[in-house]
């Protein structure tokens, strides 16, 4: 449980350095094709349904890695 809370901790600080300092690198996230967005007069819908996808698959893969044993 440690080490998953380490290498969790140090991939969150490495997504804040690459936020600060190259936000170019991830600028397509909830920008892909199939991400609903609806804008009106009224006010804006937005549901990024794709983007969420690739990141639960990413994040799964990443998971089982970890944790397999």
């Amino acid at each position: 449980m440690g080490k998953l809370l380490i290498v969790l901790g140090l991939a969150i600080a490495l997504l804040g350095v690459i936020l600060y300092y190259a936000p170019w690198l991830l600028n397509w996230f909830g920008k892909l094709p199939g991400d609903i967005r609806i804008e009106r007069d009224g006010g804006s819908f937005y549901f990024p349904i794709v983007s969420m996808i690739i990141a639960s698959v990413v994040l799964s893969v990443i998971v089982n890695l970890f944790l397999r044993r």
